[in-house]
């Protein structure tokens, strides 16, 4: 699980019923919701939650440093709770479901000096593409 709610206790960030909601959803490991599906389990939680406090409270906690907007392939925007311990994406092409990996090795070595260009470079973001195994199965 993510500690999403804590840290943002911790940060003494004002918990209305809808941000509750809506960190409670983003709550979990693996998590990578767009906007649409958070506000569908929010509402199941909170039935008179609106869909302008889903967005605007993402936009907050992702200005925040709490959740990390990720999109990929021009797919919709993913909200990933995990936003302070260091992962990559593995991403279906197919359907477009996420899981977040760990590199057992730096991704920056795999840059040679010679091809960073004078860069000093501050950020690695590496993704992987493959099939998950329901998308596998169907074809």
């Amino acid at each position: 699980m993510s500690d999403l709610l804590q840290r943002l206790r911790d940060r003494g960030w004002r918990l209305t019923a809808q941000r509750r909601v809506i960190a409670e959803v983003l709550d979990g490991e693996h998590v990578h919701f767009t906007a649409d599906e958070v506000h569908a389990r929010a509402v199941g939680r909170l039935p008179e939650i609106s869909r302008a406090s889903v967005y605007n409270t993402l936009g907050e906690l992702v200005a925040l440093g709490e959740v990390l907007e990720v999109t990929t392939d021009g797919r919709a925007k993913r909200y990933d709770p995990n936003a302070h311990q260091p992962h990559q994406h593995l991403v279906c092409a197919g359907c477009g479901a996420m899981r977040d990996v760990r590199l057992t090795a730096d991704p920056l070595a795999a840059l040679p000096e010679g091809e960073r260009f004078g860069f000093a470079v501050t950020e690695v973001d590496v993704t992987f593409y493959g099939r998950c195994p329901e998308c596998a199965a169907g074809g």
